[in-house]
């Protein structure tokens, strides 16, 4: 499973209340659960739910000293998301000491889900078993068409532009025309596509090592 999919399914697992880092332990009660056992003594630091009869809200409640802190069992799970997506999910738990993430850890964060120290720990362990220039091989890659998915939108995104740069809209009824210009925003459209899929086919050639010497000539020709 990639990274991709395993980090979706921890989010849809802290969605639903199974993923392993919940450990909190809560009982849960019924609509048919009297209000004085609702309100029966409690343990500080005690964690229970209260779901209402009426709507199904799911409360979260904690005994404190004294008092009790209520909340919303979606805001406290939507939390543990965010702060998932803002860690670290890939680090070695055991052995990871970022504590203060600076601005290397987050560069590494959003490359491959670990701090810094850890990469550099993960890459050093491939070298050693011989597996790094596969490793740095697919992460190329991967970056490659992460890169062309992106053009492809950007393109997309020119099209519109020069379609709206193109028209005006006049008069108080709302109509619209075209103003003068060389391509109309359908030849513009189809001129744009052809050039880019043209630029795919040779970058996805080049990186799937299919291109020979007479490409290379004629690419910087």
């Amino acid at each position: 499973m990639s990274k991709k999919l395993q980090n979706i399914k921890a989010i849809q697992q802290m969605l639903d209340g199974s993923h392993k880092f919940q450990s909190k332990k809560t009982t849960g009660f019924s609509d048919a659960k009297s209000q004085a056992e609702k309100s029966k003594k409690r343990e500080v630091g005690e964690i229970w739910e209260e779901i209402d009869p009426i709507t199904g809200t799911v409360t979260i409640i904690e005994q404190r000293e004294g008092f009790r802190i209520r909340r919303s069992k979606n805001s406290e799970v939507m939390q543990e998301v965010r702060d998932y997506i803002r860690s670290f999910p890939n680090c070695q738990k055991e052995s990871c000491t970022c504590v203060k993430p600076n601005h290397l850890d987050e560069k590494m964060r959003k490359a491959n889900g670990m701090c810094f120290d850890c990469t550099i720990e993960f890459e050093h362990e491939l070298k050693k078993q011989g597996k790094f220039n596969e490793y740095a091989r697919d992460k190329m890659r991967k970056n490659a068409l992460s890169w062309l998915e992106q053009a492809e939108q950007e393109v997309e995104m020119l099209k519109n532009v020069y379609t709206q740069a193109t028209t005006a809209v006049v008069n108080s009824d709302g109509m619209t025309e075209n103003i003068d210009a060389h391509m109309t925003p359908e030849e513009f459209a189809e001129k744009v596509e052809k050039s880019f899929a043209e630029y795919k086919e040779n970058f996805l050639k080049k990186l799937n090592g299919e291109t020979d010497e007479t490409d290379t000539i004629e690419d910087k020709a």
